[in-house]
């Protein structure tokens, strides 16, 4: 049963336009990537945009060996649902599992057509955690900073039961509260 429908449509809301956002023309900033953080019942969901410029140090399909090694090492650490190469961890205490990571940068993918006319590629992710004890829910460890140097300022959104908010991580801030 779902107890908090105003949560529920703000999680639908950020995610779709976490992922509509690519061909809505959105702005594109290199050093900077957004999260939007929903939290609905036992479900804690991350939707993430970035730069590949942020990832990888450029933009389009990989050209040499090494550009090829490097993006398959970045597809494979943020499609991975192991708990030791996780880039989110929640509160401990709220036994949160990570059952999905659904990754999407076409520009990477083999037979990849070219970026765009203006010359800038994304990876657009997101992340679903099932939350045994949601209540303990209180703050997301972000480790994006650490993992990627180009990174410099997180832009997250946050929907949960008590209202939306906004909040910005620069190095080297990594945590995001979840509650108010």
């Amino acid at each position: 049963m779902n107890r908090h429908p105003l949560a529920s449509l703000i999680g639908c809301l950020a995610l779709a336009v976490a992922s509509g956002a690519a061909s809505a023309g959105k702005a594109h900033e290199h050093g900077a990537l957004k999260l939007d953080v929903a939290i609905e019942g036992n479900r804690l969901t991350i939707a993430m945009e970035a730069p590949l410029d942020n990832l990888l140090g450029f933009e389009r399909a990989p050209r040499t060996d090494a550009e090829r090694k490097a993006s398959a090492e970045v597809l494979a650490r943020l499609r991975s649902t192991d708990k030791s190469a996780s880039l989110f961890t929640p509160d401990a205490a709220a036994q949160c599992t990570l059952g999905k990571a659904e990754v999407q940068a076409p520009v990477l993918e083999p037979g990849a057509k070219p970026a765009a006319q203006d010359g800038h590629a994304d990876l657009d992710a997101t992340y679903e955690f099932s939350c045994a004890q949601a209540g303990e829910l209180r703050n997301l460890d972000v480790g994006l900073f650490e993992a990627y140097k180009r990174i410099q300022r997180i832009d997250v959104q946050v929907a949960g039961a008590k209202g939306q908010w906004k909040v910005t991580l620069r190095r080297p801030a990594r945590q995001v509260r979840l509650v108010r």
